[in-house]
């Protein structure tokens, strides 16, 4: 039995990463990494990776649904309660000050000279946490060419859901072959695709009561990045004339340069339907499946990876999860990395996450702001 750890350290923790959580969820689960396996070895490497595998399973937002799998893995329910809180709050807290901004001034404020050096700076955390990562998951020759077409795959934009299940099952059909374990829990899996379909819904006018469903029918069912949640909110808001098209792209513009889940956009566009209301209805439903799927899924998947027909998925799985995170590294440094600017503090903080691993990610991303301040000046 793991030892637990007092909540108030998971508290703290998770409100750091909170603050300084940059980059999207590739860069979460990357100094989720630092802190978690390499300076407080609460996880090994191979589990964060296990949990890793877990979370992409399952609809949500996975950087959230990582820091309550390791509230979980260190301080029980409590614990999930506590990561998970203090990980959303943060980004919830500044969305609304946006939020309340925007509704009574009709604008946001101007961050760009700032997020001009943060986010090369991430692009190095992301790959200093994919390479040890690689190296565990990567480890027979079918899994890194299961890897490298989950690659290929993810960088012509196939939908990520697919691409992990389809390695799972992948890999199950090839042990099938050389007559491995049986396939009997597939039609779980079946199941699972069978939900990732979200319907139309159209209301009849904004309420709390659905605003509510709308979005705990949201983080019910979505997979995939906060991109596909605009997807869906446009679909469901500004389709049925609830929301203006240029008000979804300013709540897209507040989730890319405030820290935390992107999925705390949903504050913004719940107070502008709905005022503070609306904004924590919003919020807590769509995060409230997050909690609840995690505490399902974990405590099952310490029993499951004793299953050889599991373990076999789960490592492919895995496998594709670092190509996946690779691949959106890639595609989120062709839009960082521009000039000779950004290609400077990309190379300092590729040589700082190297050379010094254990160095705390909020410096990297301090010095990205500053960085990128002083050269946008120049």
């Amino acid at each position: 039995m793991e030892k637990h750890v007092d909540c108030k350290e998971i508290a703290a923790l998770f409100l750091k990463l909170g603050f300084i959580g940059f980059g999207g969820p590739a860069a979460h689960i990357a100094m989720m990494r630092q802190e978690v396996v390499v300076k407080r070895a609460w996880l090994t490497e191979a589990h964060f990776l296990d949990l890793i595998g877990a979370t992409s399973l399952i609809p949500g937002p996975n950087s959230t649904e990582m820091a309550i799998h390791i509230g979980h893995e260190k301080g029980g329910v409590k614990g999930l309660v506590v990561a998970g809180l203090c990980f959303i709050l943060p980004a919830v807290l500044l969305t609304g000050v946006f939020a309340y901004l925007y509704q009574n001034y009709g604008q946001i404020p101007s961050v760009k000279t700032f997020l001009y050096g943060i986010k090369p700076a991430i692009i190095a955390i992301i790959l200093a946490a994919i390479y040890p990562l690689a190296k565990k998951s990567l480890k027979t020759i079918p899994l890194l060419l299961l890897g490298i077409a989950a690659l290929v795959l993810a960088l012509l934009r196939f939908n990520e859901i697919y691409i992990l299940f389809g390695s799972g099952l992948v890999a199950l059909a090839f042990s099938k072959i050389k007559n491995q374990p049986t396939w009997s829990w597939l039609p779980l899996l079946t199941l699972e695709l069978l939900t990732l379909e979200l319907p139309k819904t159209a209301l009849v006018a904004v309420t709390n009561w659905n605003l509510f469903w709308l979005f705990l029918k949201i983080g019910s069912v979505l997979y995939g990045s906060g991109y596909v949640l605009f997807a869906f909110l446009d679909t469901e808001l500004v389709a049925t004339g609830m929301l203006p098209r240029a008000t979804l792209i300013d709540a897209i513009a507040v989730g890319q340069f405030t820290p935390g889940p992107v999925f705390s956009s949903v504050t913004f566009v719940g107070y502008q339907l709905h005022g503070l209301q609306g904004a924590m209805v919003a919020t807590i439903a769509i995060f409230i499946p997050s909690f609840l799927f995690v505490a399902l899924l974990n405590p099952l998947v310490h029993k499951l990876r004793n299953s050889s027909s599991f373990r076999i998925f789960l490592d492919a799985v895995n496998a594709a999860s670092v190509a996946v995170i690779f691949a959106i590294c890639l595609q989120m440094g062709k839009e960082a990395i521009l000039d000779w600017r950004t290609v400077i503090i990309a190379g300092i903080s590729v040589l700082i996450t190297f050379g010094y691993p254990k160095i705390n990610s909020a410096f990297i991303v301090l010095f990205g702001a500053l960085a990128g301040y002083i050269l946008y000046l120049v």
